[in-house]
Formats: structure tokens, C-alpha cells, sequence
């Protein structure tokens, strides 16, 4: 750690987001870089094997070990809520999904916002500039060595500096490396069921089944520390990590009178805990919070940021009340049916012996393939519950294994797992610090299948993989269902059920929601606006999944990035205007 803790910009969390913004800030040279995480660095063997989410997730070496409160919508159960801790946070451990959701997404964020900049069209070369596609460059994909006209055309300083360091193609894309013969079959079922065909889930419209792609790289996990961080960023004089220090609180004042009041405070930096002692990090421009739906509120909450009577409640002072700070939770609840098949080999009976994880591991040593690169789902499938649906509103994650739970052991008889989950969720959950303690966890309150919309889907979406499973493709393998168990017909049952099955998919996002913060039309509950400052707070955005204001339509780590390319340019393009 030196000894000189000044820096011009403070980033808080290498996780997704806080990589990308690390390797894109500290491209300037002339610009000091302090990239803050609370976990270890990305050293551990199981995060770069795909398969080692298993080992990961659950793990004090690489995940936080969050639970949710009692959920009544999951009659009474709480559940394990993962989130990475570790450099590249949550892309260290999560299912390695290349997923953009579709492109209504951006367009109800920039009807939300005031602010054409989120529409899908403005928002689709940002997810190309950093993508490494492994098909090659194309109107609708990115890939190293081909100039993103983000930079050709930036005119800026951003758009100088990313070209002189040959920005851009670091997130790589690939093919799974193997194949099941019952998801094949599963695939060829959807499609007998309506579901068309698709190569591609990311052109703006996801409808379709078909195999994901996976941000992987020779049969390695690919996190963003791997292609953020190094080699660029470790060997740049400008930029420091600390890691295994975590924020405690960041250090806001009055603002200097300039400002007219818009902006009543300011950050001025952070006060980090090393796990030895409290050092006070200072940031000359901006402080920027990268702690992921869970992380970012709970420091501003700590920080005298948030819901007054909340903060009160554990006696911290109230520096700004902000009542959407923890507030618009939403996540992707999935329900797992599992059905036993026969006359075909799945993951079950492939592990279950001492011979069968010997050649499934050296086949892994040999060639990077077979189940051990496999990411926690393969097939997906997006459509809608119901014919009266004007969008795909769900998901399948389709897998050639079951268990009880996760965490648990196989099933010693052969089955897939079909899991879906609602893409446009009605329920809104919170975050909240339960103690003046930046240590404890906070209270993690989803509010699963609390509105009839959201049960009723749940619902609908247990009727359509039935529908799917029935199909010709699939009697080969005469599938049984296991669970939930075709018992469970009515709407009231099925809802029951889903709240007996159900579990997170990992995408909470929502916490720090952006929207207008100005004008008759104001949303008293945004928390940032569409350039992803705190209200009332100068010095300060946060860059993360908390502040999508409404979930996207598939798996979140993508969007993510997108969010942190698109804030890059915003800070590099704010800082020339002060200079």
C-alpha cells in the first residue's frame, strides 16, 4: 500500500464493472487510479475452471455467504445469495452467460430516464467495444483487433487515449465446448412446441432455443480481472489495487458554495478497514461505487445516505434522505422441474463414480472440454407463458444433471433440470443495513411472487415446460417428472409449488435505481440520474447492476458491462471539461 493515498479516481469493488472502469480511467496516464476490493485476489484454482462455481459459490475464499430474509413467497424459506468476493466479483463465480436481454430493455431505461444515450441503439456499440466474439466482427457483435467506432469517431481525449492503447476486445466470447443428446432433444421439443430455433440470443430479440454462448476462453472461465486487469492495468505506474481492504464508509461534506445548492454535498474519498487498521483514501475528481446491488447501498446506507428513518434506527447520521437507496429489488426467481429420463446418460451417472470423474477429468487435461468446462447451464430457451404475452417474458436454464438443492449431491438416476424464470418480475424487494456495523451483513428482502402478476407466470411457466417436455422429440428418453410432480395442476397449486422449488438465478439488481432527478416529472425514488450521479451528492456515481432501473430480460453480468463503458466515457469526458 503506498504511502501516498490521494488519488483522482477511487473505485470501489473489482467486481464486473469496477475492472472494466479501472482499465478504462487508468488508460490516462495523467489520472491516478485506486481500484479498492474487499476480497482476495483471483488466485484460487476453481474460480478459472468453469465448472468451480461449485466450489466457489458458498465459499468464504470467493463469496460473501449473504442469505435472504424468510420470504412469504417462498413459503417461509430463505435462500443462499451469492455474490462474488474476489477480483472480478460476481464474474469469478457466476454461470459465464453472454447475455444482453433484448433491446425493449434499454428503450423503457431511456423512456425512464429522460435520456436517449440508454435506448438499445445507442447502447449496442458499447457492449461491442469491449466484446471479443468468436465469430468476428459484425453489425451486431464486436471483436478484438477491429476498432469500435466508438473510438474511431471520439473526437475527446476518452476516444484519444482508448486509441492509443489499442482499447477495446477484451471480454471474450465463445462456443460451450460440448454437447448433450438430451438437450439436443430438449431443443428439438421447444421447437415442437413453437419455440423457434436461434444461433444468437443477442440481437435485441432473444425468443428462441438454442445453446448459450459463455464468456470463456480455451475451455477457461473468462472474469474481468483476466481481461480488465491484466496485463494492462498491473503495469501502469497510475494505478494501485488494494485488495482484502474493505470500505467501512465513504467520507461525504458540505459542498463548496459554487455548486447552488444542486449538489448540498460532497465525496471527498473513503475510509477503508485493511483488516488491521482504518487508512483514509482521498479522491481529487470522483469516487465510484462498484459494490453490486447488495454492496453499494449497504456503504451508502453506512454512509448517511438513504432511507432517514432506517439510518436512524441504527444511529447513523442522516446526511441526505434518500429513500430509493436499497429499495427496487428485483431479481429472477427460477423453478427447477426436474425429470427423470432413460435410455441416455446425463450428468449423474456420468459423476457418480470414482472411473467416471477420472475421464471426465482427463478429458478436461487434454482437450478444455466435457463437463468440466461446462457453465452451470447450456441450452436455453426464451418464450412466453402465455399466448396474450406481446414478449418472450421467460427463460429457460436447461442443464443435463438434478439435485435436491444446490449444494447438494446428485441424483444417483439419470434427469434434467429445466429451470424458468420470470424475465419482467412485478415484485420489488429491498436492501437494508441491520446494524451500525459496516462488517454485518444487511438484511436482503427479495419479496419473491408477492403480486399475482408475478404468480401467475410462475404458474403458466410450469404448464409450458410440460407442454415442451410432452413433445415427440423428447419420448425417447420417456421423461417422468420428478418435481414438482404432476399432481400440482390448479394455479393456486403450481404458485404453492414454486414457492416450495423456487431459488435465485443471482441477478439481483435495482438498489440505486437511475432515473430523472430534475423537473415536474422527478422520481422521488431514483437515487442517481441517467449519467449515474448520486442526487444531491457531486463527486459521486455509483456504476453497477443496482442502478438498472428495471431488471433486464435475461442474465445480468453483460449489461453490467455495458453500464461501466458507457460511465467510462461520461468520467473521462467530465474531467477534460474541468481542466
Amino acid at each position: 500500500m503506498n504511502n501516498d493515498t490521494t488519488f483522482d479516481y477511487i473505485i470501489i469493488g473489482a467486481g464486473t464493472a469496477g475492472c472494466l472502469l479501472a482499465n478504462r480511467l487508468s488508460a490516462n496516464a495523467s489520472k491516478r487510479v485506486l481500484l479498492i476490493e474487499a476480497g482476495r485476489k483471483d488466485d484460487y484454482h476453481w474460480i478459472h475452471i468453469p465448472v468451480g462455481y461449485l466450489y466457489c459459490i458458498g465459499n468464504p475464499r470467493t463469496d460473501w455467504l449473504f442469505h435472504t430474509a424468510p420470504e412469504a413467497g417462498l413459503n417461509g424459506r430463505s435462500l443462499r445469495y451469492p455474490r462474488g468476493k474476489t477480483l472480478g466479483g460476481c464474474s469469478s463465480i457466476n454461470g459465464m452467460i453472454y447475455m444482453r436481454g433484448q433491446a425493449r430493455d434499454y428503450d423503457q431505461w431511456a423512456q425512464l430516464t429522460a435520456d436517449a444515450h440508454w435506448n438499445w441503439d445507442n447502447s449496442l456499440p458499447y457492449f461491442k467495444l469491449h466484446e471479443d466474439h468468436h465469430l468476428g466482427a459484425t453489425p451486431l457483435h464486436g471483436a478484438k483487433g477491429t476498432a469500435s467506432p466508438i473510438v474511431k469517431n471520439n473526437a475527446t481525449v476518452y476516444g484519444e487515449v482508448l486509441r492509443h492503447h489499442r482499447a477495446g476486445g477484451e471480454w471474450r466470447v465463445e462456443k460451450q465446448r460440448l454437447r448433450w443428446d438430451v438437450l439436443d432433444a430438449f431443443a428439438q421439443a421447444a421447437q415442437q412446441a413453437g419455440v423457434p430455433a436461434t444461433e444468437d440470443f443477442n440481437h435485441g430479440n432473444n425468443e428462441g432455443v438454442g445453446y448459450f454462448e459463455v464468456n470463456q476462453k480455451d475451455g477457461w472461465r473468462w472474469n474481468t480481472a483476466k481481461a480488465f486487469l491484466r496485463p494492462m492495468c498491473y503495469g501502469r505506474p497510475n494505478f494501485e489495487l488494494w485488495n482484502s481492504a474493505q470500505v467501512a464508509r465513504l467520507l461525504i461534506e458540505p459542498a463548496a458554495e459554487d455548486t447552488s445548492g444542486a449538489t448540498p454535498l460532497r465525496c471527498k474519498g473513503v475510509e477503508v478497514w485493511t483488516g488491521s487498521e482504518m487508512v483514509t483514501a482521498t479522491a481529487r475528481a470522483e469516487v465510484l461505487l462498484c459494490a453490486g446491488a447488495v454492496g453499494s447501498p449497504q456503504i451508502l446506507q453506512h454512509s448517511g445516505i438513504g432511507p432517514a428513518q432506517l439510518l436512524q434506527q441504527y444511529g447513523v447520521k442522516v446526511l441526505q434522505d434518500t429513500p430509493g437507496v436499497g429499495a427496487n429489488l428485483q431479481d429472477h426467481l427460477q423453478i427447477r422441474a426436474v425429470f427423470k429420463v432413460k435410455n441416455t446418460t446425463t450428468l449423474n451417472t456420468q459423476a457418480n463414480s470414482l472411473w467416471g470423474k477420472a475421464k471426465i477429468g482427463l478429458e478436461y487435461a487434454l482437450k478444455r472440454s466435457g463437463p468440466m468446462s461446462m457453465a452451470p447451464s447450456q441450452l436455453g430457451a426464451f418464450t412466453r407463458s402465455s399466448p396474450d404475452q406481446k414478449y418472450p417474458n421467460i427463460q429457460y436454464h436447461v442443464q443435463p444433471l438434478s439435485l435436491e438443492a444446490f449444494g447438494e449431491p446428485l441424483h444417483t438416476f439419470n434427469a434434467f433440470t429445466a429451470s424458468v424464470c420470470n424475465l419482467n418480475p412485478t415484485s420489488r424487494g429491498t436492501v437494508q443495513i441491520q446494524s451500525p456495523d459496516f462488517n454485518a451483513a444487511p438484511r436482503i428482502a427479495p419479496n419473491y411472487l408477492s403480486t399475482d402478476e408475478d404468480r401467475k407466470v410462475a404458474a403458466d411457466s410450469l404448464r409450458v415446460t410440460r407442454r415442451i417436455v410432452a413433445q415427440p422429440a423428447l419420448q425417447k428418453f420417456e421423461p417422468e417428472e420428478y418435481k414438482p410432480g404432476l399432481q400440482f395442476q390448479s394455479d393456486a397449486e403450481l404458485a404453492q409449488l414454486a414457492g416450495d422449488i423456487a431459488t435465485t438465478i443471482f441477478h439481483p439488481v435495482g438498489t440505486t435505481k437511475m432515473g430523472r432527478i430534475d423537473g415536474p416529472d422527478q422520481d422521488p425514488m431514483a437515487v442517481v440520474d441517467s449519467r449515474l450521479k448520486v442526487r444531491g451528492v457531486a463527486g459521486l456515481r455509483v456504476v453497477d447492476a443496482g442502478v438498472m432501473p428495471l431488471i433486464t430480460s435475461g442474465n445480468t453480468n453483460s449489461p453490467t458491462l455495458m453500464i461501466a463503458e458507457k460511465a467510462a466515457q461520461w468520467i473521462a469526458e467530465d474531467a477534460a471539461l474541468r481542466e
